[in-house]
């Protein structure tokens, strides 16, 4: 082969591996987008106190079908400045979970349980910044999200 053909034959593995790289899904790692969505209209049916300013509901919409391992939700304040903040809400699978593409915070998951038994999940409070932590096998994902009072007719 010519020198010529030698240069012409690395340039073309060069790009090759290139267009590889930047164009395709090989070398890249899963991950989960999170799309945390208030929902109006209603107030949140997580238990509160009556003292307690009401919430709209949270759900959170993924980017596709997953089996979780481990739902948790945090205060946002708390995480930044505790090593091991304690969660609003945190499940766990049991055994197997069902793919699940959304979740709704405080409502029952399935194929999961509490990480404690019978833990509750806390009521949100309005206008807080909280994260969600996600886990799906070895796929890990979070989000922050606000929440916003909600306006009660009537009252």
């Amino acid at each position: 082969m010519t020198k010529n053909g030698i240069v012409l034959s690395v340039i073309a593995v060069l790009l090759a591996a290139i267009y590889v790289y930047a164009f395709t899904d090989w070398f890249r790692s899963e991950t989960i987008q999170i799309i945390p969505t208030i929902r109006p209209g209603r107030v949140s049916a997580v238990p509160r106190d009556p003292d307690q300013a009401a919430v709209y509901p949270v759900s959170f919409a993924f980017s596709g079908k997953y089996k979780l391992s481990t739902v948790k939700v945090l205060a946002a304040d708390d995480l930044a400045t505790n090593k091991h903040p304690t969660p609003l809400w945190h499940l766990i699978s049991d055994s197997n979970s069902v793919p699940v593409k959304s979740i709704v915070y405080g409502y029952p998951v399935k194929g999961m349980k509490p990480a404690v038994a019978r833990m509750q999940p806390e009521p949100l409070l309005p206008d807080v910044d909280y994260v969600l932590q996600i886990e799906a096998g070895a796929i890990k994902a979070q989000t922050n999200f606000h929440t916003a009072k909600a306006t009660v007719p009537g009252k």
